[in-house]
């Protein structure tokens, strides 16, 4: 059914009785359908949905009591209203039992049309989830089944994302642990100095690399100027010149080489240092 077409469902042998809700109805922007008993009632609500259905009681055929409870069962979340001219107590609690929304006693005025349509359709919802839980019970186990493939099928991704990451750091923690049980178990002081060397030089190996490729310059430089101070002293005036002419950059060289040959040193004198306290220990 449209969102925007609302349809009632009036199920009555007298013709009055629609013409009497589709003029009240019609106002509010329903359209009223007309049934003349319960057979052609269940008919049209096998076509479409209705927002309501109003049914007489006495019928030819299957009385409005037995077309409620038909409804409840093939459509739940379809109020009933039963409307009648024969009221009475034994026909009260039948619709009632059966699960009808109002019982309406003729004559009926529009005021009683618009509350008992107000009503049902606010007591439709509530009524209607009992029907769909216990329809859908059934089906519990495997609507269960069906969404936990789901859920791992769109989970699949973001677990091989966290194999992938965590991959190289759960292998890099076993190395790790591999080399401190060889450590721990090897107890001569030897194969210790061995480890601690070739992992010493393991991490040491890129800042000796880019402390040769720092220095390398300065050294060609320096060999070059000296080549050149050798030739130049054998002539005294040309020497002189050119120690004029190459102080500001021998000072130069001095301030750039000097830490790093420093650091050097005392690099060097502490690794000797180190090496000599674990030979004799």
């Amino acid at each position: 059914m449209s969102a925007l077409l609302h349809k009632v469902l009036v199920v009555d042998d007298d013709p009055v009785v629609g013409k009497s809700f589709n003029r009240v109805l019609s106002q509010k922007g329903y359209v009223v359908i007309t049934a003349a008993n319960a057979r052609e009632a269940l008919s049209k609500v096998q076509e479409g949905d209705y927002d309501v259905v109003f049914t007489d009681i006495k019928m030819p055929g299957m009385d409005g009591i037995e077309l409620t409870e038909r409804l409840r069962t093939e459509r739940p979340w379809t109020p009933v209203v039963i409307v009648t001219g024969y009221g009475s107590k034994a026909n009260q609690d039948q619709a009632a039992a059966a699960g009808v929304s109002s019982f309406l006693q003729k004559p009926l005025s529009p005021e009683m049309i618009e509350e008992s349509l107000t009503k049902a359709l606010l007591e439709s919802v509530p009524a209607v989830l009992p029907g769909l839980a216990e329809a859908a019970e059934p089906q519990s186990e495997a609507s269960e089944s069906q969404a936990k493939k789901v859920g791992l099928f769109m989970a699949a991704p973001f677990i091989g994302l966290a194999f992938a990451v965590a991959l190289p750091f759960a292998g890099l923690a076993a190395l790790a642990y591999m080399g401190f049980k060889l450590f721990s178990k090897s107890a001569a002081p030897a194969k210790l100095l061995t480890f601690t060397k070739n992992v010493a030089l393991f991490i040491a190996a890129p800042f000796l690399g880019l402390l040769y490729a720092l220095l390398l310059p300065v050294v060609g430089t320096g060999a070059l100027a000296l080549m050149g101070i050798k030739a130049l002293r054998r002539n005294a005036a040309a020497m002189r010149v050119a120690s004029f002419i190459a102080a500001p950059f021998i000072g130069l060289v001095f301030i750039v080489a000097l830490p790093i040959v420093g650091t050097a040193i005392l690099a060097w004198t502490g690794v000797r240092a180190a090496i000599t306290k674990a030979r004799t220990s």
